[in-house]
């Protein structure tokens, strides 16, 4: 599996599986993405990334950062600190990805312009 963002200054290879899509509708994942995320996520060691030198990381809180292309913007990755795993936005893959989403977080900071998709939505309270 392999992907960019939009200028192809970043660009991203797999190696390894993915997980399932996950929706997050929280609000800066709204605020960084102008709608809601959609992200799959791998192991960091099976995730190589070229054109680092574009690449910029923004600590959206003090639990994660979110990884994005300094030339055109485009949201690439999130991950939590101190995590084995980085979540790659789902949209920035090449090809189908064979891949489904099947959950959403934060169903509740959802915009008001739209319907939820049909899927399970997972309660953060109980995590």
């Amino acid at each position: 599996m392999q992907g960019s963002c939009l200028c192809g200054a970043v660009q991203y290879k797999v190696h390894g599986t993915l997980r399932s899509v996950v929706a997050c509708h929280c609000t800066q994942c709204r605020k960084t993405s102008g709608h809601y995320v959609a992200a799959t996520q791998t192991l960091t060691e099976n995730l190589k990334v070229e054109g680092t030198s574009n690449l910029t990381w923004y600590a959206s809180s003090s639990q994660a950062q979110r990884g994005f292309c300094k030339t055109c913007g485009s949201q690439l990755f999130w991950r939590e600190n101190d995590s084995p795993h980085t979540s790659i936005m789902a949209g920035t893959i090449d090809g189908d990805t064979k891949l489904l989403m099947d959950r959403q977080l934060y169903p509740q900071s959802k915009g008001d312009y739209y319907a939820l998709p049909e899927i399970a939505s997972v309660d953060q309270s109980t995590l």
